[in-house]
């Protein structure tokens, strides 16, 4: 088939039929010539306009715990293993972060989101997240989601019962390379862990970090393995090489290649909440809002969890310029 008729008969699928695109079709888009990049991001922009509507959600992040995480992830600049200079802090306390939404919540977001750097929480995390969720929702009505490791079926149904709506476990990588990025915990107990998430009725925020050295396959592999977790939102990373790392010395996404992805993902996972996480700005730089015209729908505004985004207001001049508007995505409100 040409260029033409590929991206075609992926409109037709995705946009007339309502139906996913197979593995074969995956592939077929992923192999396009460079050249045809800007074409396979219109039509993932197209596909995002049919299947999610126009309107972006906006979500800031906040690291309550940094640093001292016992896990080897070998993009981490958390980790304990590596030389790094993350040095472990205390875990912030409730004022601190009720001030952190207060700051998200005046830039229109709806979502705002507790990390800690763990394995998994302990009984005293689980008091706390929940404790700070409820003064976050009391005092600015966000939506409070948490990212805090690896979780067993009472702690997952604690935090699902005391508010916490959106839990984030990335699957990273495909199963295939995971254990080349990983070898502290496997890539199946995210797997479970993203399983317990949607039983007990939060939603999923399952994302993916990509230029870790993985192959076009085994992206496509991971896209296949996300929708086996059905997640609502999938926030794509682009690697930010740390110093000190195993990755730190790991070349950057090329910008072409990274739009080509972003389009991708929308067109494999049509409906979910595709947000710009992560290494967007030293991967894309000046190109960021040609991401938003190709699949984005989401993005955390402001830093990351430890290294730093562009200002805010950046953000949301360019949705301004794009004339896309900030709304609400979660069912939730």
């Amino acid at each position: 088939m040409t260029t033409r008729a590929m991206l075609a008969a992926a409109g037709a699928a995705l946009i007339d039929e309502q139906r996913d695109l197979g593995e074969a079709e995956l592939r077929g888009l992923a192999a396009l010539p460079v050249d045809s990049v800007p074409a396979l991001a219109s039509l993932a922009h197209e596909v995002r306009l049919a299947r999610c509507g126009p309107e972006v959600e906006i979500e800031g992040i906040l690291s309550a715990k940094t640093g001292g995480c016992p896990e080897d992830c070998h993009f981490c600049s958390q980790s304990s293993k590596f030389e790094s200079v993350v040095r472990p802090t205390p875990y912030l306390n409730i004022r601190e972060i009720v001030k952190a939404a207060q700051e998200t919540a005046e830039l229109g977001a709806s979502e705002f989101c507790i990390v800690m750097a763990l394995r998994g929480p302990d009984d005293r995390v689980i008091d706390n997240v929940i404790e700070a969720t409820a003064a976050v929702r009391r005092e600015t009505g966000l939506n409070v989601a948490a990212s805090l490791g690896i979780l067993d079926r009472d702690q997952a149904k604690r935090l699902a019962e005391g508010g916490v709506h959106r839990y984030n476990h990335n699957l990273e990588t495909a199963r295939s390379f995971f254990p080349r990025i990983v070898t502290t915990h496997t890539w199946e107990e995210r797997f479970d862990t993203c399983a317990l998430v949607r039983e007990v009725g939060m939603e999923l925020c399952c994302g993916a970090l990509l230029g870790m050295g993985e192959s076009d396959d085994q992206r496509i592999e991971l896209l296949l393995q996300l929708r086996d977790v059905t997640p609502a939102e999938v926030p794509l990373n682009f690697l930010n090489p740390r110093p000190g790392t195993p990755l730190g010395a790991r070349p950057l996404v090329e910008p072409i290649e990274a739009l080509r992805w972003i389009a991708l993902f929308r067109l494999a996972l049509p409906e979910v909440i595709l947000r710009y996480a992560g290494g967007r700005e030293v991967t894309l730089r000046e190109l960021q809002a040609l991401g938003m015209t190709a699949g984005i729908n989401a993005l955390i505004v402001g830093n990351y969890l430890t290294t730093l985004g562009r200002r805010p207001e950046q953000d949301i001049q360019m949705l301004a310029d794009l004339k896309m508007p900030i709304g609400v995505l979660s069912k939730v409100i």
